[in-house]
C-alpha cells in the first residue's frame, strides 16, 4: 500500500518522518513524491538532503546494526534514497547555473558506499559550483586521467569504510601529486576526521554541509605538481602491515581450521554459517591491516567491539571472537605490534561492551 501523502509536511522533522515511512515501507513513488512536493512547497533544496534524506539513511544504517532490516531491505532504502536525490535534482527549484569553480567529487576505489558523496555534489550543485561526480569505487589511474582532463580547482574524496584507508591515502597523494588539492569526509577518516591529517590530506569535513562551507569559504592551496611520498608513516617500516595484508588468504583458513578445536560448538555449523564466520574472520584481518597501517590500536578494538554488538543484535553469541583472536595471534606470534593489538582487541571483549560502529552510513558525510 503507497504511503504517498496528499500534502507534503513543510518542516524537516515531519519531512524525516514521512520519507522514513515510505523508505521503510520500500515505496519509491511516495518517497519521490514527497520531495518533489515538499519543493513544490518551497522547502529549501538543501535542507531537503541534508535534513531530510540524509538523517533517513542514516536510520537505515542504524535499523540494520539492530537487525531490524534485513542486508535487503537496507539495499532498496539505500536504492529509494538515492532516487530521492535524483528527483530533487531535476526539479526546477534546485536548479542553479554553474557560476563557481569546477570541483570532482568521488568516492575511494573499493569504497561502495557512494550516497554520502551523491550528496555533497548535489549541495554544491545548488551552491553554484560545476560539479563532476564520479561515484563508487574510483581507481585512481582513472581519477588522475579525469583530474588531467579537466583541471578541477580540487577534488572532495568520500569513504565511509576504514579498511580503505591505506588506498585512500595513495588517491590523496596521487591527486597532490598533479597539483589538486583534496578534502575528505566520511566515517573511514575517524572521529573529528583523526586520519585525515595523517594521511596528508588539504582539509576534512565532518559533514556535506561543513565541506561546502569550507570549500566555499576559502580556496585550498594547490600542492606543488610532482612526486609525493606516501611511505611517510615511519612504523610502516616493520613491514607487518604488508606482511599481514599479502597473507589474508591463509590467514583465514588457518583460523577456521582451527576454530574446529578452539571452538567445537563450529563443528555443527551449516556451509552457510561456516560462509559467515569466514567472512567475519576476513574482516578481523582487514581491520587489523588497517590498524597496522594507521598505528592505531583504537580502531581495531572499536571495529571488535562492534562486530561483538552487531553478532549480538542478531542472537549469535560471540563466543566465537576470542578464540579466533587467539589463533591470529598464533599466526602473528612473529609480528609484535599485531600481537598487541589482537591481545588488545580480546581484552576489549572481556570488558565493558560499547560498540561505538564504524558506521557505513554516517550523517551528512561527504
Amino acid at each position: 500500500m503507497s504511503t504517498e501523502l496528499r500534502t507534503a509536511p513543510r518542516r524537516p522533522a515531519e519531512l524525516e518522518t514521512a520519507l522514513w515511512e515510505a523508505v521503510f515501507a520500500g515505496d519509491e513513488y511516495a518517497a519521490t513524491s514527497l520531495v518533489q512536493r515538499a519543493l513544490d512547497d518551497g522547502v529549501d533544496p538543501e535542507s531537503v538532503l541534508l535534513d531530510v534524506i540524509a538523517p533517513v539513511q542514516f536510520k537505515v544504517g542504524e535499523e540494520w546494526a539492530a537487525n531490524r532490516m534485513t542486508v535487503a531491505q537496507e539495499h532498496a532504502a539505500t536504492a529509494i534514497n538515492d532516487r530521492a536525490v535524483a528527483a530533487l535534482s531535476l526539479h526546477p527549484a534546485a536548479r542553479t547555473a554553474a557560476e563557481r569553480g569546477r570541483i570532482t567529487v568521488a568516492c575511494v576505489d573499493g569504497e561502495w558506499h557512494a550516497l554520502p558523496a551523491r550528496l555533497l555534489a548535489e549541495v554544491l550543485r545548488l551552491r553554484g559550483w560545476h560539479v563532476d561526480y564520479l561515484g563508487a569505487q574510483v581507481p585512481v589511474p582513472h581519477l588522475i586521467a579525469h583530474l588531467h582532463r579537466t583541471g578541477p580547482e580540487l577534488v572532495a574524496l568520500s569513504s565511509s569504510i576504514a579498511t580503505r584507508l591505506p588506498t585512500a591515502h595513495a588517491t590523496i597523494t596521487a591527486c597532490q601529486a598533479v597539483g589538486v588539492p583534496v578534502v575528505v569526509g566520511g566515517a573511514a577518516f575517524g572521529p573529528g576526521g583523526r586520519y585525515a591529517e595523517l594521511l596528508g590530506a588539504d582539509a576534512w569535513a565532518a559533514d556535506a554541509r561543513s565541506a561546502a562551507d569550507r570549500i566555499q569559504r576559502a580556496p585550498l592551496a594547490r600542492p606543488e605538481p610532482g612526486h609525493q611520498p606516501i611511505d611517510d608513516l615511519p612504523h610502516l617500516d616493520d613491514q607487518e602491515y604488508t606482511m599481514v595484508t599479502r597473507s589474508r588468504t591463509s590467514l583465514v583458513r588457518a583460523v577456521m581450521h582451527g576454530l574446529d578445536d578452539a571452538f567445537p560448538a563450529m563443528r555443527q555449523y551449516n556451509d552457510l554459517q561456516r560462509e559467515r564466520t569466514a567472512e567475519d574472520v576476513a574482516h578481523i584481518v582487514d581491520f587489523l591491516a588497517t590498524a597496522l597501517y594507521l598505528d592505531d590500536a583504537d580502531l581495531f578494538t572499536g571495529f571488535i567491539a562492534w562486530t561483538a554488538g552487531i553478532l549480538a543484535a542478531r542472537g549469535v553469541p560471540a563466543y566465537s571472537l576470542p578464540p579466533a583472536l587467539g589463533l591470529l595471534a598464533g599466526e602473528l606470534k612473529d609480528f609484535p605490534r599485531a600481537t598487541r593489538l589482537l591481545l588488545l582487541g580480546s581484552d576489549r571483549l572481556a570488558g565493558p561492551s560499547t560498540p561505538s560502529a564504524p558506521s557505513a552510513s554516517a550523517r551528512n558525510q561527504p
